[in-house]
């Protein structure tokens, strides 16, 4: 498989290459230059090359399909992960699922006791691997996607406390 690291993005720096990146992985639900900088962003790396990134929003809900209008709401140590996405060439190798268990890992080891994320209903992938680490659908919201229109599937994981 090679080493596998993961490493902070650093803005402004990597706003160009986290852009880029996303237009590959989502071409048509890429996020903007601005909505990069809300995130907290990894690079999972193969052997130094980036392969994989992921966003965090931290202390937040994800409330966006129930109200566009409004931001994300807060919510004391619940993470939003806004993004996890492996580059389409390295997709079906176990990289996706590899990036999931590092998530939930970073997750727990930074306080954090539930995980929120959302994907569109027709990726059956991401819904399956969710739910192959335990997480819980909470909602689907019909129409939340554009181009092809689609809806959203907003899921759960609830995170044991450790004990010391």
């Amino acid at each position: 498989m090679g080493l596998v690291e993961f490493r902070p993005a650093r803005l402004p720096e990597d706003l160009r290459g986290l852009v880029a990146f996303d237009r590959k992985v989502f071409p048509s639900d890429h996020f903007p230059a601005s909505e990069w900088r809300r995130y907290e962003s990894w690079w999972m790396l193969l052997d130094g090359r980036k392969i994989g990134c992921c966003a965090f929003e931290p202390h937040v809900d994800f409330t966006d399909d129930l109200d566009p209008a409004e931001p994300n709401q807060p919510r004391r140590n619940s993470l939003y992960i806004a993004s996890t996405g492996i580059l389409p060439r390295f997709q079906g190798q176990g990289f996706g699922q590899l990036l999931k268990a590092w998530e939930i890992a970073w997750a727990a080891h930074s306080g954090f006791n539930r995980i929120v994320t959302n994907t569109r209903q027709r990726n059956a992938a991401m819904i399956a691997l969710n739910r192959k680490f335990g997480f819980r659908v909470l909602r689907t919201t019909p129409r939340y996607y554009r181009n092809p229109v689609d809806a959203t599937v907003v899921m759960e994981l609830r995170l044991r406390k450790r004990e010391i």
